[in-house]
């Protein structure tokens, strides 16, 4: 017989058992009636893992496409594809290039004209029919048209500048859309952007292509129409990611809120690979006013030579960074040489501008108009300096013609040769005294100079038995030499005189 007490407790946990279930029973039938009642709340995203955005992400994208969409309505109608062409004349032989045909039939060679067609973009920039575009995209062209809304303009050119690979010209049309310029220098480094231009083809019209600014002030660059180092000369191109193709040379980069910070020019390759350059609207500004006023550019202009300082000069000039620009040469009876600017000086500052590099004193002084009276710090004996120089003007010509990094000349280059005037630190340096001639200040590896056994340290006395005391000197006796010819140089090596003959090698085609 069960005791009371087992008993007791039996009754206890039956009647425990069936409130719990009564408890329970009526909680479920409030959540199945809430969950009827709030459908949304049952299939919340969060609570079934859906993939799909939130509303706040949705918005955030939807606001962003509208900005494109936005720019691009604004932007697209300023835009103009332009066509030019160019007749060249070209001598042709009847068996065309064989080899064996020309060589035992002795016909004479025809001359057969050709016409050579262009496509690039352009942005109209004044509502009278101004339009800003990339030099090469109009350079020798005899005829040039613009098209806007299907109908076809021809173009006149009003200036030029293959310095910075811009251009102007003009069609005869009143009210254009036109693009507001923006300013460069606010841009940063991640920010949204848009290309506008006409890839390809007249038929791609318009096209626009998103990316970001992947990089600011980039020079040193072989690339653009220009006649610099392999291109432009006065480098500070706007990087970017956004898609740039053949024949978008000339078009837009834009911000998002529809201003023109960059006028694009050129590609990595033949085509889009995520890497293109545009040149600053800032820039672009100063160099279109200059043309449509006077239909050319006017440049400060100083006189001197000048090459980076890397780690090594530094040390050796005593200080305590690579900066600034150092004077290889002051050409006689320029600005600089009135204003008593020397060779080994390592101009530190132009102005309230603290140089960087060989590039930026570039473009800076060049920004500057003939005759302006500038304030310049040099660093000389270990000690800044401060100078007052009267700038000239740059000829064009000569710019176009002596870009290059000045110890550098095109035989140099293809020698794999870097020389420098032979200055007292530099002496000391090397372990001259009472010498004359230009130091070698670096070699290319692999290059011929370093196939034949030049070295830096070595001072170069003579070249092709001819005395040579500056890089001056230097340049202009190499400046005839043609490929495949050969240079004697006579070297003082230490306390060692040698004699090195080097073959020109064939300029690199492209």
């Amino acid at each position: 017989m069960m005791s009371r007490n087992k008993a007791f407790w039996l009754v206890l946990g039956i009647f425990i058992g069936i409130v719990s279930w009564a408890v329970l029973t009526s909680n479920w039938e409030a959540i199945h009636q809430k969950a009827i009642a709030e459908p949304e709340a049952a299939v919340s995203p969060v609570q079934l893992g859906s993939n799909e955005p939130v509303e706040s992400e949705l918005v955030g994208l939807e606001s962003l496409s509208r900005a494109f969409t936005r720019v691009a309505k604004q932007v697209s109608p300023a835009v103009v594809p332009i066509n030019s062409e160019a007749v060249v004349k070209r001598r042709i032989h009847p068996f065309f290039d064989d080899e064996f045909f020309r060589r035992f039939f002795n016909f004479p060679e025809q001359e057969q004209q050709e016409i050579l067609r262009g496509l690039g973009s352009g942005v109209i920039v004044n509502s009278d029919g101004y339009i800003l575009t990339n030099n090469h995209v109009i350079d020798e062209a005899d005829q040039i048209y613009v098209t806007i809304d299907r109908e076809k303009y021809t173009a006149t050119v009003v200036g030029t500048d293959p310095l910075t690979d811009l251009a102007v010209i003009k069609i005869d049309r009143t009210d254009l859309p036109t693009v507001r310029l923006g300013d460069s220098e606010e841009l940063e480094v991640g920010e949204w952007v848009l290309a506008v231009g006409n890839p390809f083809s007249n038929i791609l019209q318009n096209t626009v292509t998103a990316g970001i600014v992947s990089a600011k002030g980039r020079s040193g660059l072989a690339i653009g129409g220009g006649q610099g180092r392999g291109g432009v000369t006065y480098q500070d191109f706007i990087q970017t990611d956004a898609a740039i193709n053949p024949g978008n040379s000339g078009g837009a980069l834009v911000n998002l809120r529809g201003e023109l910070v960059g006028i694009n020019t050129a590609i990595v390759g033949q085509a889009n690979v995520g890497i293109g350059f545009a040149i600053p609207i800032n820039m672009a500004k100063n160099i279109m006013a200059q043309l449509i006023a006077d239909g050319k550019v006017s440049r400060g202009y100083m006189g001197v030579q000048i090459q980076d300082v890397d780690e090594n000069l530094a040390k050796i000039y005593g200080l305590k960074k690579p900066q600034g620009a150092l004077v290889a040469n002051v050409q006689e009876d320029s600005p600089a040489s009135r204003a008593g600017i020397k060779a080994e000086d390592i101009i530190l500052k132009i102005g309230e501008t603290d140089i960087i590099d060989v590039d930026q004193l570039r473009r800076l002084v060049a920004s500057y108009p003939p005759d302006s009276q500038v304030e310049i710090v040099v660093w000389r004996d270990e000690k800044s300096k401060n100078l007052k120089i009267k700038l000239g003007e740059l000829d064009a010509e000569v710019a176009q013609e002596s870009p290059r990094t000045p110890d550098q000349t095109s035989a140099g280059d293809r020698l794999g040769l870097r020389v420098q005037d032979l200055g007292d630190q530099l002496m000391r340096r090397y372990g001259y005294s009472n010498e004359t001639g230009v130091i070698v200040t670096a070699v290319e590896r692999n290059s011929v100079a370093d196939r034949e056994d030049i070295r830096e340290g070595d001072l170069i006395q003579a070249v092709n038995r001819k005395s040579v005391t500056s890089v001056r000197e230097f340049t202009a006796l190499l400046a005839d030499v043609k490929e495949n010819e050969i240079v004697l140089l006579r070297v003082k090596r230490g306390s060692n005189n040698l004699f090195r003959a080097l073959r020109v090698p064939a300029a690199d085609k492209e």
